[in-house]
């Protein structure tokens, strides 16, 4: 094996390769975790709190967002963009996308141009939030669906809430026993 020379005539040390931690070792595919180093694309953190959107099966795991919604008493007139992003649980970017996408979401706009939600504008994000995350309906599909007839949608949603009240009710009836 040949050895590069610096400048200075001392030999230097071929790169270290890294063992690979996941993957073939064979073709030395997987990743690393060296401290103090980024990650590169498609590498996700060991542990602690993962940046960006939730994938679907970490948000199939809470799937009472809509159910702790109804205990909540909305007393306020208006809500901002963040209180509302915190009662459902996601980004303050995905409620924004939801509004350009989504008709029905109109919330008001104060001079410096933050969105302040009223009580019926988050009725229309729990049916969107229904539609989206529980009955996995896509964005064109979930937009479709309440082109069609939004009462009808509205009204399902409606069913399906107090089916799951009653749900509860029984389990814990059953629970009692």
């Amino acid at each position: 094996m040949m050895q590069q020379l610096d400048l200075f005539g001392l030999p230097t040390q071929p790169p270290a390769v890294k063992p690979p931690v996941n993957g073939d070792p064979e073709k030395g595919t997987g990743t690393t975790e060296v401290p103090g180093t980024p990650l590169s694309a498609g590498e996700a953190p060991a542990k602690g709190k993962k940046r960006g959107r939730k994938s679907l099966k970490e948000l199939s795991g809470d799937p009472h967002v809509i159910q702790e919604l109804e205990k909540l008493t909305l007393d306020k007139q208006y809500y901002s963009i963040s209180e509302v992003a915190n009662m459902f649980r996601v980004n303050t970017s995905l409620i924004r996308y939801w509004e350009n996408e989504f008709d029905i979401l109109q919330p008001k706009k104060n001079r410096k141009g933050d969105r302040l939600f009223r009580q019926e504008d988050i009725q229309h994000l729990k049916l969107i939030y229904h539609l989206l995350r529980e009955r996995k309906y896509t964005i064109e599909g979930a937009k479709q669906k309440l082109r069609e007839d939004k009462r009808i949608a509205s009204r399902n949603f409606e069913m399906v809430k107090s089916l799951e009240k009653v749900r509860t009710f029984l389990t814990e009836l059953k629970d009692q026993l």
